[in-house]
């Protein structure tokens, strides 16, 4: 799964006070909701998601970096 939506999707969930179930449904809800997950399976379209989210993560590094 996009790790790193699913941090953000955390982060969100807290911050609206959800706890718990709650909070892991509106998290995993929202992963399928968008195709990132179907159930708790990772889709193509979730794999995509993260390796862009890599590959963004990893030019900025060498663009601070240069």
């Amino acid at each position: 799964m996009p790790q790193f939506l699913e941090e953000k999707l955390k982060a969100a969930a807290s911050k609206k006070g959800f706890k718990g179930r709650k909070a892991a449904a509106y998290v995993y809800g929202t992963l399928n909701n968008i195709g990132a997950m179907r159930g708790n399976r990772i889709t193509a379209r979730g794999e995509q998601m993260q390796r862009k989210h890599e590959s963004q993560v990893r030019n900025m590094a060498s663009m601070r970096a240069a």
